[in-house]
């Protein structure tokens, strides 16, 4: 039996605060297309503060921004992009051209084609989100992008040298001083001064988010994204204090991410408040994760794995922390998840910031449908066909013209029927 302890917010309590980010949003792309590089600047001086002579780094200004840096942080950034770069190139290497002869004469085949170019949002704010810089655009760079830009917001009319550092070292080919909705227009929409790119990519808050959701079409995204997640399914392998500590390390990215304890252990069930309750007076994003844990947190008691299964497929969360007896069963079985961490020695901390795999996952439920970034996103999927002999030409275009025929395609079953004439098959109906 399934038991809900605690549960969250519902969701169509955040209707009327989605309608309005939505209206904000698709008023300040409006602004961004009709006026350019002039709209961009009020807007940065309106939300940020922010009005240079230019928003794009020069190398002068990043070599700068790198040098004030402890060596052990260019360290640090190093060793989590080497890890990155390791994981993103095996996965490229899994990724083949093929071409294969489906019937004498027929060649058909597929290559992966790198997206031209790509546009990494990185967060600022109360979390300069360094790793954001690796997992977007190191790993667009390991997918053979030609033109990578990054933009990022200042940090009260500063430059976040660790992000611009992080930059530069994954291989941004352009970097700019510049967050929000501004700056994903820029990117988007282009402006007199920023080129377009054909992809946008990167987390950010509601609002970032909603003009990604917008402009897609216009470019292309990596995935519709929501407030961070967290799933931890626990046995009493573990204890509260561990699970407490995974719940609090994902809900402190905000006041309305989601944070559940899925457990068949009673007493952790039992504990797991009073244990949340302790490590909050302690912890110093206690103001953000504490309002995230009371509106969404959630408490699932179950009686057996299977129903944790059930419930963790069903809730399909962005990061799922498996401390059980057996992980790799959930591995072997789960299907909705944006990553899995397995077992009480990993944890969500780890590939959100250095482990090798990518952090930028779905959201909302969207695990039913899609992974995470991952260097195939970057990538086009794009295929060929070749036909090298006439019987193979007037065969095929036998069976086309009679398909055509029926969806009543008279100009495509010309194309296959000149090609019967032509290449010596029967004639076509």
């Amino acid at each position: 039996m399934i038991r809900y302890l605690k549960t969250g917010a519902d969701a169509a309590d955040t209707l009327e605060a989605d309608r309005k980010v939505r209206a904000t949003v698709e008023s300040i792309l409006d602004d961004v297309a009709q006026r350019g590089d002039a709209a961009v600047r009020e807007l940065s001086e309106k939300f940020d503060r922010w009005t240079p002579e230019r928003f794009r780094l020069s190398q002068a200004e990043i070599d700068a921004l790198i040098a004030s840096l402890p060596d052990e942080v260019i360290t640090d950034i190093q060793f989590a992009q080497a890890q990155i770069r390791r994981f993103a190139e095996a996965q490229r290497a899994s990724m083949t051209d093929i071409e294969v002869e489906t019937l004498p004469g027929i060649r058909l085949g597929h290559k992966h084609v790198p997206v031209e170019s790509v546009g990494c949002y990185i967060p600022g704010g109360r979390y300069p989100m360094v790793a954001s810089a690796h997992m977007s655009v190191l790993t667009a760079k390991v997918a053979g992008v030609k033109r990578v830009i990054a933009c990022t917001p200042p940090l009260a009319g500063v430059a976040p040298a660790a992000t611009i550092a992080a930059m530069a070292m994954a291989g941004a080919d352009e970097i700019y001083l510049l967050g929000g909705i501004q700056a994903i227009a820029a990117m988007g929409l282009g402006t007199e001064t920023i080129e377009p790119v054909d992809m946008l990519v990167g987390p950010g808050n509601a609002f970032v988010a909603e003009a990604k959701r917008q402009l897609y079409g216009k470019v292309g995204i990596d995935l519709f994204a929501g407030p961070t997640e967290t799933l931890v399914i626990a046995d009493d392998t573990v204890d509260a204090e561990i699970c407490a500590t995974d719940l609090l390390g994902q809900a402190e990215h905000g006041p309305t991410s989601p944070a559940i304890l899925l457990t068949t252990s009673k007493r952790i069930a039992d504990q797991i408040e009073a244990e949340i309750q302790r490590q909050l007076e302690r912890l110093p994003t206690a103001d953000v994760a504490s309002v995230a844990w009371r509106d969404h947190g959630q408490v699932i008691l179950c009686d057996t794995r299977e129903e944790l299964l059930a419930e963790a497929d069903r809730i399909a969360s962005e990061h799922v922390q498996v401390m059980t007896h057996e992980p790799r069963w959930f591995l072997e079985n789960m299907r909705n998840y944006g990553a899995l961490f397995l077992g009480p020695r990993t944890n969500v901390a780890y590939g959100d910031k250095v482990i090798g795999t990518n952090h930028t996952l779905p959201t909302k439920r969207a695990a039913r449908y899609t992974g995470g970034l991952w260097v195939g996103k970057f990538l086009k999927t794009c295929t060929y066909q070749e036909v090298v002999t006439d019987e193979a030409s007037a065969m095929i275009g036998e069976y086309c013209s009679r398909l055509c025929a029926i969806e009543n395609f008279s100009g495509h079953k010309e194309q296959a029927d000149i090609r019967v004439r032509r290449y010596g098959g029967k004639n076509a109906a």
